[in-house]
């Protein structure tokens, strides 16, 4: 598998410059397991969206907030899926909930 190694040197940058009292070797660890689980959470995201019979676009609420938009109060997600975190360097899964475009507003 080829991996894009421009995008992890960038990811270790970012959380050296943003983690405090992180070395640049532990952020470079973190960047690796983020870039290999990447491959893997694409997949478990398009599994858990064609199972909930879902054709619009689908972010997070970090995702949307990313993109200039907040999500409507009260939305519920349409679907959640558990994903491999990489950035706190252990691994472990983490459930992500996900909203639909007409789910959410651009920010005023």
């Amino acid at each position: 598998m080829k991996y894009d190694l421009s995008r992890v040197m960038l990811r270790a940058w970012s959380l050296y410059r943003k983690t405090e009292g992180l070395s640049f070797g532990e952020a470079l660890h973190r960047a690796w397991i983020s870039e290999k689980a990447r491959p893997i959470n694409e997949i478990r995201i398009a599994e858990a969206k064609e199972a909930a019979g879902i054709t619009e676009q689908t972010e997070t609420w970090a995702g949307w907030k990313a993109l200039g938009y907040e999500v409507v109060h009260g939305a519920r997600a349409v679907f959640a899926v558990s994903l491999i975190h990489g950035s706190r360097g252990d691994g472990k899964s983490y459930r992500a909930s996900f909203f639909t475009r007409s789910q959410v507003q651009a920010v005023a």
